[in-house]
């Protein structure tokens, strides 16, 4: 693993950052009803989708669950158009008829948001395969959540991958809860990256509040995948901030739970690398802070402004 430079330091805290602003941006809009359906934050799992992301190769794979908004931003795509989705705009990615949960970016090998628990696991198996069988030597980043791995289909995708050894890196991103229900509640095992022994893949756990330790296991586990030795699995210990979604007000868990993971914040953790380093000064910081605010405002005044679907595009790319 190369070394990270001054620009890998800062594009690192920028992406982090960036996320962080739009949730919260992305919150407010919802809460004005500017967002309808379901609406999953990312914020205080930042590290995780940016970190493995500083690893991957402009034609890999990307397949994600439905809190999907930071892993298109992690991959550079366009804030405006991910605001547009939200917002169920026509210039959105998915010309503003996914919505939240389903964004996709074929151009940019980025499949998805599925709003379905688990289901993005055997495409991303799938996706895997494709690129096996075209021996392009790209690989697929499968990021499952800890309330999926109690899934058939996962196992069936882990079978699969195992026994073809297809190019595939999971990601289980263990926020801790499925919904409202804690995973020591509904887990068996403390270790989840330990359900892919049966098959014989490999996999560890990594912290997943500090950036840092994820790329470095990010990288080893894609060069791994990208040899040609079979599938690896991540699991990325981490934890959101809010609710599983909008309307969850996280009853469930205690304040001093909360407290404790936010004083170990992914994006203060970056701050305080940065600043011990002489990478950039908290004057420096402050004004990317200050530029990706009104990026992110920019951002949602352009989908507010922006036109709806016409209906003439209801039945479009839908399949009865």
């Amino acid at each position: 693993m190369k070394k990270l430079s001054k620009i890998d330091h800062l594009k690192i805290y920028s992406n982090m950052l960036k996320i962080r602003r739009f949730e919260e941006r992305s919150s407010q809009l919802y809460g004005m009803g500017h967002i309808g359906g379901f609406c999953h934050l990312y914020i205080g799992q930042e590290a995780v989708v940016v970190g493995v992301l500083m690893t991957i190769k402009k034609n890999d794979s990307v397949v994600t669950t439905y809190r999907d908004h930071g892993h298109m931003i992690a991959r550079g795509l366009d804030v405006k158009r991910i605001m547009s989705e939200l917002t169920g705009r026509a210039n959105g990615y998915s010309a503003g008829k996914g919505g939240s949960m389903h964004m996709f970016s074929k151009e940019n090998n980025f499949y998805g948001g599925h709003g379905i628990v688990g289901a993005q696991v055997p495409i991303g198996t799938g996706i895997a395969f494709t690129h096996k069988y075209n021996s392009d030597k790209n690989i697929c980043r499968t990021y499952i959540g800890d309330g999926a791995m109690n899934n058939g289909q996962v196992f069936e995708a882990f079978n699969l991958a195992a026994l073809w050894k297809l190019p595939s890196l999971y990601i289980i991103e263990n926020n801790k809860y499925g919904m409202g229900t804690s995973v020591d509640r509904a887990a068996a095992g403390s270790d989840l990256y330990k359900r892919g022994e049966a098959f014989g893949i490999k996999g560890e756990i990594v912290d997943g509040m500090n950036v840092y330790s994820v790329i470095k296991a990010a990288n080893k586990a894609g060069e791994y995948v990208r040899s040609g030795k079979g599938p690896y699995i991540l699991e990325v210990q981490t934890y959101r901030y809010r609710g599983h979604s909008m309307s969850d007000p996280a009853k469930y868990r205690t304040k001093a739970e909360l407290e404790k993971y936010k004083n170990s914040d992914p994006i203060e953790v970056v701050k305080n690398e940065i600043i011990k380093k002489k990478i950039a000064s908290n004057k420096e910081l402050e004004k990317i802070g200050k530029e990706i605010i009104e990026e992110v405002k920019s951002a949602a005044d352009f989908a507010l402004e922006s036109n709806f679907p016409e209906n003439k595009e209801l039945y479009t790319d839908v399949y009865l």
